[in-house]
């Protein structure tokens, strides 16, 4: 890939939710991000630490889907360069102008050759950090946005495409017994993800993931969710990966979105990393310690929308045959 393109980072999720003031409640009250706009049909919310406009957007919908998983590049003409090279590559990518997503410039949007609806932007508005203002502190006290991992029909095809196109660098993946790419970990910024793709029924999203200061915010987390009566909504964790070392915790939205909060993975920020490979079976790849992951983890992911006419994408189903890992010790 050419050096003229510079992807960042993942920024931002647009979820579309049923009902807003609902998913209002869930995600400020309850897991304690930021507020930062409200127009009609739509709120924008950031993390306590994140000097940009919003890294999640509900938008109110008659059906939960994906609208978009943003990306941000570093300057303004990556965007045209990004164009001309999707509309090489058949992609059909879609301009939106500037103040369309409130608070962000000009942006582009694409579906990948997986499905999975994609925006590129460049500027957004910045608005004050909240980091220390520790008395606005709840819930979780979510930090920032990290990751986004997609259920995704092939994923060495998008392995290929993300590290070939975008400049993706693979931290970690895991491999069948055939050496078929099962799940792959794609990063930008320097820690172990920005995307996951894992083989799948897709293009699906599984789940969005962010970034919590301290395994106590996610104790905490369980004990609003609890004292609420909202415990059913943890559907795995608290626990720790093996793939990442992440502390982490699962949780479903009102509207089934799953939302991930993460924290205690590593830097990969050296030139001479290496990935780290994992065999599909290994027991401490999905779980060093904790309950092993129920069947809805495995089954169960947000459908994503075209960026063109707003429908739903069609499922593909994987091409590598699907099964529910087998943690043999």
């Amino acid at each position: 890939m050419s050096e003229e393109v510079n992807v960042i980072r993942v920024a931002h999720v647009e979820l579309r939710v049923k009902d807003l003031e609902r998913s209002r409640e869930f995600y400020v009250d309850k897991l304690g991000l930021i507020e930062t706009a409200r127009e009609e049909g739509r709120l924008y919310l950031r993390g306590l630490e994140e000097r940009v406009h919003h890294s999640l957007v509900l938008v109110a919908s008659e059906r939960p889907e994906v609208g978009h998983i943003a990306y941000r590049v570093e300057k303004p003409e990556h965007l045209d360069i990004l164009e001309s090279r999707f509309r090489k590559q058949g992609l059909s990518p879609v301009w939106v102008e500037a103040g369309e997503e409130r608070g962000q410039g000009r942006a582009l949007r694409v579906q990948d050759p997986l499905g999975l609806p994609l925006e590129f932007f460049c500027e957004m508005e910045a608005v004050p950090r909240m980091l220390q203002r520790y008395d606005m502190y709840r819930g979780a006290r979510i930090m920032r946005i990290d990751h986004v991992n997609c259920m995704v029909s092939d994923v060495q095809k998008g392995y290929d495409w993300y590290t070939g196109e975008l400049g993706f660098s693979c931290s970690e993946y895991t491999e069948t017994d055939d050496g078929g790419l099962w799940a792959s970990w794609l990063f930008r910024k320097p820690n172990v993800h920005d995307l996951a793709l894992m083989n799948g029924r897709g293009p699906r999203l599984h789940h969005v993931g962010f970034w919590v200061p301290e395994p106590l915010s996610i104790l905490h987390a369980c004990d609003v969710l609890a004292a609420t009566g909202d415990a059913g909504k943890i559907e795995r964790g608290p626990g720790r990966h093996g793939l990442s070392n992440a502390f982490f915790l699962y949780l479903r939205d009102p509207d089934g979105h799953r939302v991930e909060l993460y924290t205690g993975d590593y830097l990969t920020a050296d030139p001479d990393w290496k990935p780290i490979r994992w065999h599909i079976n290994d027991p401490r790849r999905q779980t060093f310690w904790g309950q092993a992951a129920p069947d809805s983890w495995f089954q169960e992911a947000t459908p994503v929308s075209s960026v063109r006419n707003g429908k739903t994408i069609p499922l593909e189903e994987p091409v590598l045959s699907q099964h529910k890992p087998q943690f043999l010790i």
